[in-house]
């Protein structure tokens, strides 16, 4: 029997983005099979790929054996916070380097990938994209272009997320 999984601030479903899935694989870390497995990026020198649960995770004991990290940078926030979002969040998988974004101070919640049709009901996620793009000295059709070929599940895509403090959506964007 599967237990409910633990608490990511962070990271509210695990399960919807992908980075934790069913699995009787049994944890490198605390030697139990949970029903759940985590398939996201972790940074240590042991090779961990889907070999730790969720719990290690969670607990910070994965973080603390292995000294791994499960996102690379976050910018902008308090070291305890830094420590919770890299060492006890699960990460995400981007097409080049992913980045944990912040908004108000805090780490924000990571809601998963989004394609044009997914980023049309948050405005606010858009124009953060639109303002990346023309920072990026992007022309207003090209950027128009490439907004609407954003796709959840190919390339480019977008990364979703929400201020934990004031709601606002966030985004950022790669591809190959």
């Amino acid at each position: 029997m599967t237990q409910a999984l633990p608490d990511f601030p962070y990271h509210p479903d695990p399960v919807a983005t992908g980075a934790v899935i069913c699995s009787e694989t049994v944890c490198v870390c605390c030697r139990r099979a949970r029903g759940y497995i985590y398939t996201g990026p972790v940074y240590a020198v042991e090779d961990l790929e889907r070999r730790l649960c969720p719990w290690c995770i969670a607990d910070g004991s994965a973080a603390e054996r292995f000294e791994a990290q499960f996102t690379d940078v976050v910018d902008d926030v308090p070291l305890e916070l830094l420590l919770v979002i890299t060492g006890r969040t699960p990460g995400f998988t981007g097409w080049q380097q992913e980045r944990w974004l912040t908004h108000c101070g805090d780490g924000a919640a990571f809601l998963g990938t989004a394609g044009a049709t997914e980023l049309a009901n948050y405005p606010e996620a858009l124009a953060v994209l639109r303002e990346e793009l023309a920072d990026a000295s992007w022309p207003p059709a090209q950027t128009e272009q490439y907004l609407s070929a954003l796709s959840k599940d190919g390339q480019p895509t977008a990364y979703l997320f929400r201020c934990r403090s004031c709601g606002s959506h966030l985004a950022y964007s790669d591809a190959t």
